[in-house]
């Protein structure tokens, strides 16, 4: 069994030393990509949803033709920041503003986001119930914008808490 306590430490300290890196860098995929696929017209499956949305968040204000290309350059720019790692705490303001807007439909528009209220998503609904994965991992990479880390080993944290 030592072997296996090798490998399970070297795996989690790697993980530790990763894994924020990692995620930040996949999340920032995420939205680069969905963002690019907002430039192209019909492309993007949110496009229609998305653009019902910000018109009727704007009070009518913002149509679609301006609403799409600038929700698709704001999900590149959160794309580009959480790649780069640079202005990363304007990048997760971004990024929370943008998800804030995104789970709107489930309450302006219930019957296109549940077959049944509130248990049974659409595929949109499904679509946007998912980025409370994105958020979550948002608060994990914001936790680290101050120099904050994983901690693969917890003994020293435990002896801290006991003296």
């Amino acid at each position: 069994m030592v072997w296996f306590e090798r490998i399970d430490v070297a795996l989690t300290r790697w993980m530790a030393k990763y894994g924020i890196v990692i995620l930040r860098i996949s999340l920032g995929i995420i939205f680069f990509w969905f963002g690019v696929l907002k430039f192209f017209p019909s492309l993007s499956p949110a496009q229609d949803l998305a653009a019902r949305t910000i018109e009727i968040l704007t009070f009518g204000l913002v149509k679609p033709a301006l609403s799409i290309p600038f929700l698709a350059a704001w999900e590149c720019l959160i794309g580009l920041g959480l790649i780069t790692g640079r202005f990363m705490r304007i990048t997760l303001l971004l990024l929370f503003v943008q998800m804030a807007g995104t789970i709107t439909p489930l309450l302006l528009f219930p019957s296109e986001s549940f077959t049944h209220f509130p248990y049974a998503p659409t595929l949109e609904g499904q679509y946007i119930i998912k980025n409370i994965v994105l958020i979550s991992a948002g608060l994990v990479i914001g936790a680290t914008v101050r120099g904050g880390e994983l901690v693969a080993d917890p003994l020293p944290k435990l002896k801290r808490l006991h003296e």
